[in-house]
């Protein structure tokens, strides 16, 4: 699935341009070092963690996009070095669960 569709089903805020990659997971994590010994390439990272520590390691993994959950919303800075990263960031005021729930309800396992 790709991150486009992901976020027109999911009613997804862009914050960065909307990178056309294929997602192949979903890994749910606030912890940085949970993130980098278990993310895999291609996964969609649903957080709310927001800072530059965060996108580092998503760009580590190579992960496909990062969708920020509960209303929080990353600085602008961390904004721009994700789009230098070509790691696209998303918002929603949606819990964690309820965005794990409608990616599985979405087809995304």
């Amino acid at each position: 699935m790709k991150l486009n569709e992901i976020a027109a089903k999911l009613e997804l805020e862009k914050l960065t341009p909307a990178f056309d990659k294929d997602v192949t997971g979903v890994y749910i994590s606030d912890m940085v070092s949970d993130v980098i010994a278990n993310a895999k390439a291609g996964n969609l990272l649903v957080t709310v963690q927001v800072h530059a520590n965060a996108l580092a390691a998503a760009n580590l993994v190579d992960i496909a996009g990062i969708i920020v959950a509960q209303g929080k919303r990353p600085t602008d800075d961390v904004v721009k070095m994700a789009e230098k990263a070509e790691i696209s960031i998303f918002a929603t005021a949606l819990s964690r669960w309820q965005v794990a729930t409608k990616l599985y309800e979405a087809g995304l396992r």
